[in-house]
């Protein structure tokens, strides 16, 4: 994310004697300059957040054409393009993209979606991110949220961490949800459900957390109260089309930092955070450490999985393997001092046999 970067952190990394070409506030043309100079040391293995990196390198691969394909060159600087063993995925959006690519047959390694294990995506997605998304709204703008209306635009498990903390803080939260099971799901856990058409008139705090693209845009930045905020929890910067708000504003201006205040022609004012871009990484400082130690931890298997394995392993997405999912979730336990019921042979052999009935 170019506007996520910690320089004093990513300081400390380069006198450690790492490679560390991020920084905060990048331009597009730096960032996948930035990606190209990871490129050019010649990795076997990519650790990945989003699919940028490995996207950029499969376009380099079949020569598909890409708007940013000459800033990577332009940061490999001659370099070879790299022959990866394999890669992971740490994220819905990444892991949505290198599907699509497996798909149409063009994946060149396997990848394992590290984001789809559970001791990931129960525990990372709805905790993490629906305590840092918040605390990255209030750090940017001090709302009191109890008596608010909050609309979240997605019930996915990132998007129900999200409602159900905006929840415990007082909120009144409405849920805009294409899939009718998910949006089934959040109207029996108490919460409002409707389309944006409708939600937007009504919110007063609007996050995102879809992974797609438009999913606020002209249409709903005209139905707005004034005074409303704007922030995206999903990934990248589109689900928040900024452009419309650029057409219907009058004026921009940033008021204080990550808020971007936008006076309408009709004369109400939007306050758009981080510039539509991942509001918990850019207002406040990503996922406690508590939480992330589980998602690194399935990082650091998936790439000793992937070199022990790398020849039997076809080019294809593949879920981490469930040994290693219970291996993380149960050093975690350890860690909290937590100790686990084991079942007796007798137990186990009940749950093994079809024999037993009624």
């Amino acid at each position: 994310n170019p506007l996520s970067t910690q320089d004093d952190v990513a300081a400390a990394l380069a006198v450690e004697g790492f490679n560390v070409y991020a920084f905060r506030g990048m331009s597009t043309q730096e960032y996948y300059g930035a990606l190209g100079k990871v490129l050019s040391h010649g990795p076997h293995l990519l650790v990945d957040d989003g699919a940028d990196l490995i996207t950029s390198l499969h376009r380099l691969i079949h020569g598909l054409p890409d708007v940013h394909l000459e800033d990577v060159r332009r940061g490999m600087d001659g370099a070879d393009v790299p022959r990866v063993w394999g890669a992971t995925e740490e994220t819905t959006t990444g892991v949505t993209r290198l599907r699509a690519l497996d798909g149409e047959g063009l994946l060149a390694f396997p990848v394992i979606a590290v984001n789809d294990a559970l001791s990931k995506s129960l525990f990372d997605n709805p905790l993490g991110t629906g305590q840092s998304a918040l605390d990255g709204v209030l750090r940017a703008t001090n709302l009191l949220l109890a008596g608010k209306t909050v609309v979240v635009a997605g019930y996915g498990r990132v998007g129900a961490g999200i409602a159900e903390r905006a929840k415990g803080m007082g909120a009144r939260v409405v849920v805009v949800e294409p899939d009718p099971i998910k949006a089934l799901q959040a109207y029996m856990n108490g919460f409002t459900v409707t389309s944006m058409s409708k939600a937007s008139e009504i919110g007063d705090v609007f996050i995102t957390a879809t992974g797609n693209i438009d999913v606020i845009r002209g249409e709903h930045f005209e139905k707005m109260k004034d005074g409303v905020f704007l922030a995206n929890a999903g990934h990248m910067d589109v689900e928040i089309n900024k452009q419309d708000l650029k057409q219907l504003a009058v004026s921009v201006e940033t008021i204080r930092e990550n808020v971007t205040l936008y006076r309408l022609r009709n004369g109400r004012k939007l306050f758009l955070l981080a510039d539509g871009r991942l509001v918990n990484l850019v207002c406040a400082e990503g996922h406690p450490s508590e939480v992330m130690d589980l998602s690194f931890s399935l990082q650091a298997e998936s790439l000793r999985y992937l070199i022990k394995n790398v020849e039997k392993l076809g080019k294809h997405v593949y879920t981490v393997p469930r040994e290693i999912d219970e291996a993380v979730a149960a050093l975690k336990l350890a860690a909290f001092g937590v100790e686990l019921e084991k079942l007796t042979p007798r137990q186990l052999d009940y749950m093994r046999s079809w024999m037993a009935g009624t």
